[in-house]
Order: C-alpha cells, then sequence, then structure tokens
C-alpha cells in the first residue's frame, strides 16, 4: 500500500489507514466543477470539504460586522482580504474533524493566500499531497453559472439548462420562486473570471514549481473528471 501522507518529520503511515491522512487543494476558475469535485473526494477520503464560500455565507447569514463586509465583495465580484481568508481558514483547518485530513475547494486563491497557508502548513507539521487544477474555457463557465437558480424559500438548486425545474421559475419541490443570485448574472461572472486571471491563475505557476500541481479537463464528464483526479492522487 502506497503512502500518502506523513506528519512533517514523523513516520509515515501505512496501510489502509493512511488512506484517511489527505489533504488536497481544488483550484479553478468560477463554475469549473470544484465543488462537485470537492464534495466526491471529501466523501471518498473521509475528511471535511472546506470552501470560503460556505464559511462567507454563514457570516452573512449571520449578519455579522465580518459578514456584511464578506457581502460587499461577493456581490461586486471581488476577492475578498487575504488576511480576512486566512484568518477563518486558519479556523476551520484547526478544527478537531480536520485532524485527519481535509479538502480545499478553491482556497488559496492569491499568492499571499498560497504563503499564508504554506507558513501555517508548517507551522502545524503538515503537507500537501497534491494541488489539482480544473480547466474550463471563459465561455463555459459563463453558460455553467449564469444558468443557476436557487428557490428563495427552501433554497433547492436548479440550472435553467442542466437540471432545470418542471415549471419554469417554480421550485418543485415547495412552489416557491426560483431566483438567480447577484453573483450569478453575467456581468458579475465576468468581472469574477477577471479576477481570477489577474490573481488566481499565478498560483498555477505557484505549485507547478513547488512539484505539486496537477491539471485535469474540467469540461468532461464529472464522474470522468473524478476518475482522472483518483489516478492522480493515488
Amino acid at each position: 500500500m502506497k503512502v500518502f501522507w506523513a506528519p512533517k518529520g514523523g513516520a509515515a503511515l501505512e496501510g489502509v489507514n493512511s488512506l484517511i491522512y489527505m489533504r488536497i487543494i481544488l483550484i479553478g476558475p468560477p463554475g469549473a466543477g470544484k465543488g462537485t469535485q470537492a464534495e466526491k473526494l471529501a466523501a471518498c477520503k473521509n475528511v471535511p470539504r472546506i470552501t470560503t464560500g460556505d464559511l462567507f455565507r454563514r457570516a452573512v447569514q449571520e449578519k455579522t460586522a465580518l459578514g456584511l463586509r464578506v457581502q460587499n465583495y461577493l456581490e461586486k465580484g471581488a476577492l475578498v482580504p487575504d488576511e480576512v481568508v486566512l484568518g477563518l481558514m486558519s479556523e476551520r483547518m484547526s478544527q478537531s474533524d480536520c485532524k485527519a485530513g481535509f479538502v480545499l475547494d478553491g482556497f488559496p486563491r492569491t499568492l499571499g493566500q498560497a504563503t499564508g497557508l504554506e507558513k501555517w502548513m508548517e507551522k502545524n507539521g503538515l503537507r500537501f499531497d497534491a494541488v489539482i487544477a480544473l480547466e474550463i474555457p471563459d465561455d463555459e463557465a459563463v453558460v455553467r453559472i449564469s444558468g443557476r437558480r436557487q428557490c428563495g424559500a427552501c433554497g433547492a438548486a436548479y440550472h435553467v439548462n442542466f437540471q432545470p425545474p418542471k415549471n419554469a421559475g417554480v421550485c418543485d419541490k415547495c412552489g416557491g420562486s426560483l431566483l438567480q443570485r447577484k453573483d450569478d448574472e453575467e456581468g458579475t461572472i465576468r468581472h469574477r473570471l477577471q479576477v481570477y486571471a489577474e490573481e488566481t491563475a499565478p498560483l498555477i505557476r505557484f505549485y507547478d514549481r513547488a512539484g505539486f500541481l496537477k491539471k485535469v479537463d474540467g469540461l468532461k464528464n464529472p464522474d470522468v473528471v473524478f476518475q482522472a483526479i483518483c489516478s492522480l492522487i493515488k
């Protein structure tokens, strides 16, 4: 059995139990399928999926001072400042359910975040197994994201092309109205893609030089993409 992870400076964990020790980063442009693949990986490896989006939305829903600040950035399609993101993520990765590993979905997004994460990992005697970069064209990202709809009442998710409701604009589950989030509008998406190209894409070079980066074609069927990812982290 291959060794997948070991505490820095410590003995490697071998055998079947070593499979649960897995720390992976998934990066890629908006709409690349990071969330889908992160959920699959987290379930497969029995580790939590950690996403800044979930942490941000919780803060926004609770209407904390941080939540209101985060909401302003999200609605503009801009990146939340690195120090805010690093603080939230460090706190989450320190929780007990992350001891066996985790899958980071869309984090880090900037070189500053990557550097901060690297320091946090070193401080805690940890290292990553792989950085998976999902790749899709910008036009495909726009189609995928702009078609998303969510029920304003129960939160059920739909897509006008890939998972449409039985009746346009109406939730199948509760009859509520389906809404498009402001950050899913085409103008905001285009801006997010521009921000990604300017701020996040350099991470490809950063992790490539470090020897961690592995690229996967995100245009393929989600199951095919997942199998490709699994083949790269064996």
